[in-house]
C-alpha cells in the first residue's frame, strides 16, 4: 500500500512538472517572438463601467470610439449626448482615457442625461509610444498622448468589425448611423473627409495655402518623403472623424505601419516644419494615401474652432450633420464659433473641476 501510495505521488509530482514546463516554454516563446515590453496588447483595459441600457434600441451594435482627456472631459461628454439623443440604435462609447481621469469619467456619467447609455471605459498605456514621439521637454506638458488612441482601434475594439472615431471638439446633429454606413470601397481601411473638397472646406479654408495639402504636414526636402512619390498637392484630410473597417485594417496591420512611420519621424523628422495641423496627421496621410475612401463632407463640418468658422451661415451650421471646433478656440472656452450650440448638450461637470478649467479657458482666450 505504502508503495502504492509512493508511485502515485511521484506521478503526480512530475506531471506538475511537466505542466509548469510548458507553461514557461510557452511564456519564453512568447518573449521571444515579440520583442516590445508590452507584450501583444499595448492598451491596457480597467474593468469596463457597467453598461446600461434602458430603452429599446436596435439589434446593430455601433461601435464610437471617443479620447477623454480629463482637461478636455467635458467635451467628450458632450459629443458623446449628442450622438445618444440624436439616434435609436444600439450605441455603445469606448471611451479611451488615462488611469487619473476614470473616477472623474465614471461619476460624470451617472448623470441623469446619460445614465442610460452603454459604454466601455479602456485605459491607454502612453509606455506604447516610446520611441515612436519626439517630445520637447519644455513643452512636455503639452503632449497628449490620447491623441494617438486613434492608431490603434483593433486594440481597443477587438470584436467589432467596424468602429466610429470622432475627436471629443465635435457635436453630432443626426444620426450616427448613417456615418456608420458609409461605404467603403474594397480594400479600404478607413474613410475620412477629404480637406480639398469638402464643403467646409469650400466655406473657411479657401486661400489657406498648404493648410489642406500633404506639403503642408510632410517634408518634402527629406529623401525618404520624396522616394514615396506622393504628390506634395495632393489633398489631406481630417483625422478627427472617420469610419473604420477593423477587418481590413487589420488584415493590412496599419497600426504597425502608423508606428513604422512614427518611430522614422523621430530619427529623420519627416514632418513639415510648417505643420499645418495635429502631429497625428502626417503618418496617416502617408499610410491611406490614395487607399482611403470619403464620407459625406456634412458628417466632418470643420473650422468652427478658427477665425474662418465665423463665415458659416447659421442656416448651415443648422443643416450640418457633425460640427466639428477644431482650431485654437474651443466650444468650452465660449469664444468659439457656434458655442451656443455645443452648450445645448453640455452636461454640468456634478464635482465642479472642468466648471474651473473653462474659466481659465476663457480667460486665456480674452487675452
Amino acid at each position: 500500500v505504502n508503495i502504492s501510495i509512493l508511485i502515485v505521488a511521484v506521478i503526480i509530482f512530475l506531471l506538475v512538472i511537466h505542466h509548469n514546463f510548458l507553461s514557461l516554454s510557452d511564456f519564453l516563446r512568447r518573449e521571444l517572438s515579440d520583442p516590445s515590453p508590452l507584450g501583444l496588447q499595448p492598451i491596457d483595459f480597467i474593468p469596463a463601467a457597467p453598461q446600461r441600457l434602458t430603452e429599446e434600441r436596435g439589434d446593430q451594435e455601433i461601435s464610437v470610439v471617443i479620447a477623454a482627456s480629463d482637461e478636455r472631459l467635458g467635451g467628450a461628454i458632450a459629443a458623446m449626448n449628442s450622438i445618444y439623443q440624436h439616434t435609436r440604435s444600439n450605441v455603445v462609447f469606448h471611451i479611451v482615457t488615462l488611469n487619473d481621469t476614470v473616477d472623474h469619467l465614471r461619476m460624470w456619467l451617472r448623470s441623469p442625461p446619460l445614465k442610460n447609455m452603454r459604454y466601455q471605459i479602456l485605459d491607454f498605456d502612453p509606455r506604447v509610444l516610446e520611441g515612436k514621439v519626439q517630445v520637447d521637454p519644455q513643452k512636455a506638458d503639452t503632449f497628449k498622448p490620447l491623441t494617438f488612441a486613434r492608431f490603434y482601434l483593433p486594440n481597443l475594439v477587438p470584436h467589432a468589425e467596424k468602429v466610429i472615431y470622432v475627436d471629443d471638439d465635435v457635436i453630432v446633429q443626426d444620426d450616427i448611423v448613417e456615418l456608420y454606413n458609409t461605404p467603403l470601397k474594397p480594400g479600404h481601411a478607413a474613410a475620412f473627409s477629404d480637406d480639398c473638397d469638402s464643403t467646409s472646406s469650400k466655406v473657411a479654408v479657401r486661400g489657406a495655402g498648404n493648410q489642406y495639402n500633404y506639403i503642408g504636414f510632410l517634408d518634402y526636402k527629406k529623401e525618404t518623403i520624396r522616394k514615396l512619390a506622393m504628390k506634395a498637392n495632393t489633398c489631406s484630410f481630417n483625422p478627427g472623424v472617420f469610419v473604420a473597417n477593423l477587418t481590413e485594417w487589420k488584415l493590412q496591420n496599419i497600426t504597425k505601419q502608423l508606428e513604422k512611420w512614427m518611430a522614422l519621424n523621430v530619427v529623420e523628422e519627416l514632418y513639415s516644419k510648417t505643420l499645418a495641423g495635429s502631429i497625428t496627421t502626417p503618418p496617416l496621410l502617408i499610410v491611406f494615401y490614395k487607399q482611403h475612401s470619403s464620407i459625406d463632407p456634412m458628417w466632418n463640418v470643420r473650422h468652427l474652432g478658427s477665425s474662418a468658422g465665423k463665415r458659416y451661415s447659421p442656416q448651415f451650421v443648422e443643416a450640418a450633420k457633425l460640427l466639428h471646433w477644431n482650431g485654437h478656440f474651443k466650444p468650452w472656452g465660449r469664444t468659439a464659433s457656434y458655442a451656443e450650440v455645443w452648450e445645448k448638450w453640455y452636461v454640468p461637470d456634478p464635482t465642479g473641476k472642468f466648471n474651473l478649467i473653462r474659466r481659465h479657458l476663457e480667460a486665456y482666450e480674452a487675452k
